[in-house]
């Protein structure tokens, strides 16, 4: 059996980058493959920095076909909902993130990765994050409340074994802005009834306000998903990384159209208060997988 990329599920680390990256017009998108492979080896766990790639899915298809999950696409039209609210799409060709104790040595490999694939790709897209109060979400209620234990975590994350992809994944990662002035202004009682649980401790309300993020997220309704959600920004703009890790693509997209209320009726009220203002989707290959095709690129 083919295993992950462990920095998925490595926990417990301060800092952040996420480096979306663009081919080069004329560039060899085999050899850009071939470039972040050989990313992952020696570098892997200098200063203690995880590293996990992942690729456009189309861009992953065409150069490793065999280890494609099937039907995965990059996200690349918005999602608009009945209302019009938007949520856009941003797709590039790559991703690296990188996890770390500390943001100097993440900025120092996060050069070091930029200068190995400057050939062939640019940086299209960074950003930096940082966990806020060990497990808060900016809005001041806990996040990942419904997250899988990590024993748990393989079975809803990974491409199941004997699939095209086994041990790939299929990451969803969006940059949310948070309006922190309205949301600050509102009671404690209407920040609940927009979240769908009691700010104190994530007790889920009973019944879940249906416009409520939980209700329109549901992850019993939806499926399970392996989120790593992280802060970002300044005192000015500031917000929540989503980064959402499914073997299944059509789970991370029938929450994002229950967000909007594609299908009609009204939409996550949270979206009133945050916008999205990035969105991709990317394969992340095995280990083996990925390596295997730096190898073979290299003979």
């Amino acid at each position: 059996m083919a295993t992950p990329q462990t920095g998925i599920f490595a926990l417990g680390t301060t800092s952040h980058a996420y480096l979306e990256f663009d081919l080069r017009p004329a560039a060899d998108a085999a050899q850009l493959v071939a470039l972040v492979a050989g990313l992952r080896e020696p570098r892997t766990t200098i200063g203690g920095v995880n590293l996990v790639a992942g690729f456009r899915p189309e861009l992953w298809a065409m150069i490793a076909p065999d280890a494609a999950p099937p039907g995965v696409t990059g996200f690349n039209a918005p999602i608009t909902g009945r209302d019009g609210y938007m949520l856009p799409a941003t797709q590039h060709d790559v991703v690296v993130w990188l996890a770390g104790g500390a943001y100097d040595v993440v900025f120092d490999l996060s050069r070091d990765v930029a200068g190995a694939v400057a050939t062939q790709a640019f940086l299209a897209h960074e950003m930096v994050g940082w966990p806020y109060h060990r497990d808060l979400d900016l809005t001041g209620f806990m996040d990942g409340t419904e997250n899988p234990t990590l024993v748990e975590a393989t079975a809803v994350a990974l491409v199941p074994p004997g699939s095209p992809g086994e041990s790939g994944s299929v990451l969803l990662l969006q940059q949310w802005e948070h309006d922190a002035g309205r949301w600050e202004d509102l009671a404690v009682e209407a920040q609940e009834l927009a979240i769908g649980r009691r700010k104190a401790d994530s007790a889920e309300l009973d019944p879940k306000p249906p416009t409520s993020h939980v209700a329109l997220t549901d992850q019993d309704r939806f499926g399970k998903i392996f989120r790593r959600n992280i802060g970002y920004g300044t005192l000015g703009r500031h917000g929540t990384i989503f980064v959402g890790f499914s073997a299944q693509q059509g789970i991370l997209a029938a929450m994002l159209d229950s967000m909007v209320a594609r299908a009609g009726g009204d939409r996550d009220e949270l979206t009133r208060f945050t916008r999205a203002i990035t969105g991709a989707y990317y394969v992340v290959p095995s280990a083996e997988d990925l390596a295997a095709f730096g190898l073979n690129d290299r003979t």
